[in-house]
C-alpha cells in the first residue's frame, strides 16, 4: 500500500486571496517583429544610434557582474531639468525601476493595502487594476464625460474630498483616450487631499507638452509621484527603464520594495546614451506630431469617426466592417493594432499608435481597402 507521504498532490498550494481572485493584465506580445506596430503605442523606428553603439562597446565584465547604477539618476536629473522649473529636481527625487510597470507595480505595493481605496478614470491604462488587487484595494472608476471623453474633475474632487483614498493615479495624456488635465489642476487636486498619494502617469507627455514637473515644488506637494518612461520616445521598450519622480521621502518608500539588481546591466548603459541625445527624440516627437495632423485630416475628410486628442495613438471606429474584422484584415496585411473590445465607453474602436508620416500613409492606404470605402484621398 502507497504511503501518503509518497501519494501525489492534487492540487496546488493556494495562493492569497487576492492573487486567487485577481484578472492578470495580459497583451499580445509575440509575433510582432517585422509588422508595422501601431499597437503598443512605442517608437516605430527605433532608439538612437548612440544607444545601439553604447550597447555593441560592453564588457564581458559587464555582463558577468551586477548591474551599477552610479549616475544615473544625476543623469536623468540632467534631462528633466530646465531654468523653468520652480524648483529643480535632485538625483535623490529619481526612483529607478525595470520600466514604469515596476513602478506602478512597487506604487500599490508600498502604499496600498486591504480594502484601502485608489482613485482613477476610465477607462485608462489596464495594468493599474491588477496591481491594486492584488493588495486588496477597493476601486473607485469615474467615467469620462461626453463623446470627447473629457475629464471627469468635479467628481475626481468630490471623491477626493468625502472618500480619501490612498492613492489617486491619472495618466495624463490618458491611454487610450488622449484626454489631458493641466498641471495647474494637478497640483490643485494633490492639495486637495494631502494624505492621498497622486500618481501622474507622463509616459506621453512628449505629445503634450504640459508635463507638471515645471510647475512642482515636491517639498510643498509630497504626495505627488511623476512617473516616466524611456520606452514610447526614447526606443527603449524592449530594454524596461522607467523613473518614477517626487519627493525624497516617498521615491525611498516606493523603491524600499524594489529588487536590489531590478534593471540590467544593457538597460542602464541604454539609458545614459538615450538621455544625452535628446535631439533625436525630439526630431521623432516632431516627426509623430506632422503625422498626426496627417493622418487627422484624412479622417476628417472622409468623415472616419475616431477621437484624437494628445498623446501618439488614436481611437478608431470603423465604417463598414466591425472592429474584429479590421483588426485581423489589418494584420493579415501586416499592420498591427489594438482591439478595444469589452472597453468601458470604447467598445467597438481600435487603437492605433501613430507613427512617421511615411508609416501612417501605409496604413492609411490599407485601411482604406479593409474597411472597404472610397476615400476623397
Amino acid at each position: 500500500m502507497e504511503s501518503s507521504k509518497n501519494k501525489p498532490l492534487n492540487k496546488i498550494p493556494p495562493a492569497r486571496l487576492e492573487v486567487e481572485q485577481m484578472t492578470p493584465y495580459s497583451a499580445p506580445l509575440e509575433g510582432r517583429r517585422d509588422l508595422l506596430r501601431l499597437d503598443f503605442n512605442e517608437n516605430t523606428i527605433g532608439p538612437s544610434p548612440k544607444v545601439l553603439n553604447a550597447i555593441k562597446k560592453i564588457t564581458s565584465e559587464q555582463i558577468s557582474i551586477y548591474p551599477e547604477y552610479l549616475g544615473l539618476q544625476k543623469a536623468v536629473v540632467n534631462n528633466l531639468n530646465s531654468p523653468y522649473f520652480v524648483s529643480l529636481l535632485k538625483p535623490n527625487q529619481i526612483g529607478l525601476f525595470n520600466g514604469v510597470d515596476s513602478a506602478i507595480h512597487s506604487i500599490f505595493y508600498a502604499y496600498g493595502d486591504r480594502n484601502k481605496q485608489y482613485l482613477t478614470t476610465l477607462p485608462t491604462f489596464g495594468y493599474y487594476k491588477p496591481c491594486a488587487s492584488m493588495q486588496g484595494m477597493k476601486a473607485i472608476e469615474i467615467s469620462y464625460e461626453g463623446s470627447d471623453f473629457k475629464f471627469p474633475l468635479q467628481a475626481i474632487r468630490n471623491s477626493l474630498i468625502k472618500l480619501k483614498p490612498t492613492i489617486l493615479i491619472i495618466c495624463n495624456p490618458n491611454n487610450p483616450t488622449g484626454t489631458t488635465l493641466s498641471a495647474t489642476k494637478i497640483l490643485e487636486l494633490a492639495h486637495l487631499s494631502p494624505k492621498t498619494l497622486v500618481v501622474v502617469d507622463e509616459l506621453y507627455e512628449a505629445f503634450l507638452g504640459d508635463s507638471v514637473l515645471p510647475v512642482v515644488d515636491f517639498r510643498k506637494t509630497p504626495n505627488l509621484v511623476v512617473l516616466r518612461s524611456l520606452s514610447k520616445t526614447s526606443g527603449l521598450a524592449g530594454l524596461r527603464i522607467g523613473f518614477a519622480i517626487g519627493h525624497p521621502g516617498v521615491i525611498d518608500r516606493i523603491t524600499r520594495v524594489t529588487g536590489p539588481y531590478d534593471i540590467n546591466s544593457f538597460a542602464v548603459t541604454a539609458a545614459f546614451a538615450a538621455l544625452t541625445d535628446q535631439e533625436y527624440v525630439d526630431n521623432y516627437v516632431a516627426e509623430v506630431l506632422q503625422a498626426r495632423i496627417w493622418i487627422q485630416k484624412r479622417l476628417c475628410a472622409n468623415k472616419v469617426r475616431h477621437h484624437m486628442d494628445a498623446g501618439n495613438y488614436f481611437l478608431l471606429w470603423p465604417t463598414h466592417q466591425s472592429h474584429n474584422d479590421v483588426e485581423t484584415s489589418l494584420k493579415s496585411a501586416g499592420i498591427l493594432v489594438r482591439n478595444m473590445k469589452n472597453k468601458p465607453l470604447i467598445h467597438g474602436s481600435l487603437r492605433v499608435s501613430i507613427g512617421t508620416t511615411l508609416q501612417m500613409k501605409s496604413f492609411w492606404e490599407t485601411y482604406k481597402n479593409v474597411d472597404k470605402f472610397k476615400a476623397l484621398n
